[in-house]
């Protein structure tokens, strides 16, 4: 008696819902916990685009966003025309510069130097000591140099005259204004940056050292031809994140040092979008500002990212 063989009818993607049901309910939890961020993102980064046509209007907060006139690219002429604009934007660029020539390495380098330090103590000790400026907030690193430079009576200034010399006015002296600045960042965030780096170098196999000592490299060549080679693909990432933000340097730290003495060199887009856009009420010519950093964020991100690529190195996406 022949056999006879009855054959499922298979609907067209009902195992793959089922099986993307199934994936949901095993990983139910970590969704949960991504939720919160998620929901972040679209409160306070997305829906918020939709504000960004306020740019190409003469946006009146009591017309709203339907009833304000249509200006088109007014707001970005304006812009690029100012009489200060040349120098806002060659003072923010300078201060970026200064953060990825001279910051950006302080960390790979402070998280080289916690490395090597073989006695778990001290290790945790300095750990902590490094990451502790963090906590503090830009008002009260600020209040603390301020304490510190200050010519009526700061102890920086009172060292000056013991060894002899005269008081320096580092606080109202356009010179002194970029390495103050500089040297809070590096104060302040040096010992946060070096957590990814110090996680990327826990994952290097510690085979690796132990054949590099056996054929007798130093501890600076096993740094060198071992560590940096490893944590090269984090440094890559990190820096084209870090080139996203050429001109996103930070109103808050700015803003507490600038003063009528030193805004030649001081006033960045940040603190310009704040003092000539929101303080008069000027919302959309802030926005046009913000929409022009944003854009050219993008671009660097997404060249800088495509240069990595084109180099054999593992980009952001």
């Amino acid at each position: 008696m022949r056999d006879i063989v009855i054959e499922k009818t298979h609907v067209p993607g009902t195992r793959s819902s089922s099986e993307l049901k199934r994936r949901l309910w095993r990983n139910k939890w970590l969704y949960v916990m991504i939720t919160p961020g998620i929901l972040f993102f679209i409160i306070f980064k997305y829906i918020p685009m939709f504000g960004l046509v306020i740019a190409f209007q003469d946006f009146k907060p009591f017309f709203g966003f339907t009833g304000s006139e249509w200006v088109g690219f007014k707001h970005f002429k304006r812009l690029f025309t100012e009489p200060d604009f040349l120098n806002i934007l060659s003072n923010t660029l300078i201060l970026f510069g200064l953060n990825l020539i001279i910051y950006f390495p302080v960390p790979i380098i402070l998280a080289l130097m916690l490395n090597e330090v073989r006695i778990t103590f001290f290790k945790r000790f300095f750990q902590s000591l490094v990451y502790l400026p963090h906590f503090l907030s830009w008002v009260i690193i600020v209040s603390i140099s301020f304490v510190m430079l200050t010519m009526d009576g700061g102890i920086i200034n009172e060292l000056l005259v013991f060894f002899g010399f005269e008081k320096v006015n580092f606080l109202l002296n356009n010179g002194w204004f970029r390495p103050v600045y500089i040297i809070q960042v590096i104060w302040r965030e040096a010992g946060w940056g070096t957590i990814i780096y110090l996680a990327a170098i826990a994952s290097v196999d510690p085979g690796q050292y132990e054949a590099a000592r056996i054929d007798g490299a130093s501890r600076m060549r096993q740094v060198w031809h071992i560590t940096l080679p490893a944590i090269r693909s984090v440094i890559i990432i990190l820096l084209i994140l870090k080139i996203g933000d050429v001109l996103e340097l930070g109103f808050e730290h700015v803003y507490l040092l600038l003063n009528s003495m030193n805004r030649e060199v001081a006033e960045i887009i940040d603190t310009y979008v704040y003092t000539a856009g929101l303080r008069q009420g000027q919302f959309s010519y802030a926005s046009a500002i913000g929409l022009f950093k944003s854009l050219v964020g993008l671009v660097l991100v997404v060249f800088a990212n495509y240069l990595a690529k084109k180099m054999g190195e593992e980009g952001v996406y």
